[in-house]
């Protein structure tokens, strides 16, 4: 995802006086900057960069609506309407079947050993911005089990 294209989707929301989606898009560019910034590129914001952000924060508001007790309705509503929005820009993820073809097809040899922690350490940067850690999990559990 590029950076000047959430930049855009920003100043959309903000000409059609749409203030939720605005803040949640705009909390997208800050976070990016954020992380452009600790990196040191503060003007070169990368689309790595952006993705990175992206996949943080839809993290963080699954938790936030994973986590909401049952009786706060509006709460609710509030934390789903900011993960769909957050879901439109977030980098598309690897799905189970393809995880375990990409594990069987270039990981046999590690996955043969049986070492979950292993396995883990090896596959992970391969995976990693194109695949959630839980769903990795899960997949290398039934590999080995």
């Amino acid at each position: 995802m590029k950076f000047e294209t959430l930049r855009k989707e920003m100043i959309t929301a903000m000409k059609a006086h749409d203030k939720e989606r605005k803040e949640v898009i705009s909390s997208l560019v800050s976070a990016a900057k954020k992380i452009a910034i600790d990196e040191g590129t503060r003007e070169d914001v990368t689309d790595e960069q952006v993705d990175r952000a992206v996949t943080k924060e839809l993290r963080t508001a699954k938790e936030q609506l994973e986590s909401c007790p049952a009786e706060r309705e509006d709460l609710k509503q509030e934390y789903a309407f900011r993960v769909s929005v957050i879901e439109e820009f977030a980098p598309k993820m690897m799905s189970e079947e393809e995880i375990e073809a990409e594990l069987k097809a270039n990981y046999a040899e590690v996955i043969a050993s049986g070492n979950k922690g292993q396995i883990m350490k090896t596959v992970m940067p391969a995976f990693k911005g194109k695949a959630d850690g839980r769903v990795i999990q899960q997949v290398v559990a039934k590999l080995i089990g």
